[in-house]
C-alpha cells in the first residue's frame, strides 16, 4: 500500500517515519531543505534534531508525486493551511482513499474542523475521513517511548484500516466513531495549554497546574458536547490524554507560549523566535466564536483570549478566573 503524508513537521515527520516500517511512504515538505536533509541524511533537523527517521522513508516537494496512488492520505499540515493544499491536490487524491487528518485546530474563516474542510473540497464518501489524535508529542513517540492514539472515522472500519497500518508497537491505536468530539477535544486542548502555561510562566506550582487542567477539562467537555461530541470522548485520549500531555510538558508548543506570555514577553516577539506553529494562538478566536453561539460561559478560554488579543496582562487573567463566584464543582460556571 502507498501512502502519503502531507506536511513535514514534527508529527507529520514522524507518522511518516512509522508508518514506512510497513509500507511505501511518501512524505510530502513544502521546503526543498527539509525534503534533501530526510533523504540525504534519513533526519529532519530543524523539527527532530538528530533523531533517525526510517530509511525507506521518502520524501519529496511534489504534491503530484506524493499523493497519485496513494490510498491512505495524513494531513499534518496546520489547520490554517489545510483547504489550500488539499486544493492544490484534489484532482491527485483517489476518491477511494482514506484521509486521515492529524491538525488540530478550526479553520479560521469558516469555525470549520479539518474533516469538514476536507469534505467540502474532495468528492468523498464522510465514512473515509478521519482525524489521529491523542496524546502524541512527536519527539517521545519517534523515540519509541510508549502511548496512545485514537483514529475517529464515521465508519469503524475506516478506523480499523488506518490501525492497521500504523505497525508500530508502542504506539496503541484505539478506534472511535466520535469524529465530532475527537478533532473538537484536540483544538480545544491547545486554548487551555496556553492557560496553564501562562499559570507556570507566572511562577504558580503543581496545585494550580492541577486545578487548572481540572477546570479547563470540565470547559472543554461543555464546548465538545455542545458541538455534538460523545461526552466519553472527552475522558479519554483524545480529551483528559491530550490535555494532561500538552498542558504539561516542556515539548508543548502552545504551554511554550503560555509560559512565555506569564514570564512577560509578548505574543509577537514568542511567535517570531519559534519555527513551529502553536495551533491554540488561532484557534482561541474561532473556540470563542463557537462558544458564543452556543450560549456557553468559557472563562479559561475568555481570559486566553485576553492575554493573546487584548494585550490584558496573565495575572489580571488569574485574577479574573479566581475573582468569579463558585459554587457546585460540576455546575457550568
Amino acid at each position: 500500500m502507498k501512502i502519503a503524508v502531507v506536511g513535514a513537521g514534527s508529527w507529520g515527520t514522524t507518522m511518516a517515519s512509522l508508518m514506512a516500517e510497513a509500507d511505501e511512504t511518501v512524505l510530502w515538505s513544502r521546503r526543498v531543505d527539509v525534503a534533501e536533509a530526510i533523504n540525504t541524511t534519513d533526519r529532519n533537523p530543524d523539527y527532530l534534531g538528530d533523531t533517525p527517521l526510517h530509511p525507506a522513508l521518502t520524501a519529496t516537494t511534489d504534491l503530484e508525486f506524493a499523493l497519485a496512488g496513494a490510498e491512505i492520505i495524513v494531513m499534518a499540515v496546520p489547520s490554517h493551511g489545510t483547504r489550500s493544499v488539499l486544493e492544490a491536490g484534489v484532482d491527485y487524491i483517489s476518491n477511494d482513499a482514506l484521509v486521515v487528518s492529524l491538525s488540530k485546530g478550526f479553520e479560521q474563516s469558516t469555525r470549520l474542523r479539518m474533516t469538514e474542510v476536507a469534505l467540502e473540497v474532495l468528492d468523498h464518501d464522510s465514512n473515509r475521513l478521519g482525524v489521529l489524535t491523542g496524546p502524541n508529542l512527536a519527539k517521545e513517540v519517534l523515540g519509541g517511548q510508549p502511548t496512545a492514539s485514537v483514529a475517529a472515522f464515521p465508519s469503524i472500519e475506516s478506523a480499523e484500516i488506518l490501525q492497521a497500518h500504523i505497525p508500530t508497537p508502542t504506539l496503541r491505536i484505539y478506534t472511535s466513531t466520535d469524529v465530532i468530539g475527537c478533532e473538537a477535544a484536540g483544538a480545544l486542548k491547545n486554548v487551555m495549554a496556553i492557560g496553564t502555561g501562562m499559570a507556570q510562566g507566572l511562577g504558580f506550582g503543581d496545585n494550580t497546574r492541577a486545578a487548572l487542567i481540572t477546570r479547563s477539562l470540565n470547559e472543554l467537555s461543555r464546548i465538545g458536547r455542545a458541538m455534538g461530541g460523545d461526552v466519553a470522548t472527552f475522558a479519554g485520549l483524545a480529551g483528559m490524554g491530550d490535555l494532561i500531555a500538552t498542558c504539561s510538558s516542556p515539548l508543548s508548543r502552545n504551554r511554550m507560549v503560555g509560559v512565555a506570555l506569564g514570564e512577560g514577553r509578548t505574543l509577537k516577539e514568542i511567535t517570531r523566535d519559534m519555527n513551529m506553529v502553536a495551533e491554540g494562538v488561532k484557534t482561541t478566536e474561532s473556540v470563542l466564536a463557537i462558544a458564543a453561539g452556543h450560549g456557553l460561559d468559557v472563562p479559561i478560554v475568555e481570559q486566553v483570549g485576553n492575554v493573546l488579543y487584548e494585550g490584558l496582562a496573565p495575572i489580571e487573567a488569574m485574577r479574573a478566573l479566581l475573582s468569579r463566584p463558585t459554587g457546585r464543582e460540576f455546575d457550568p460556571i
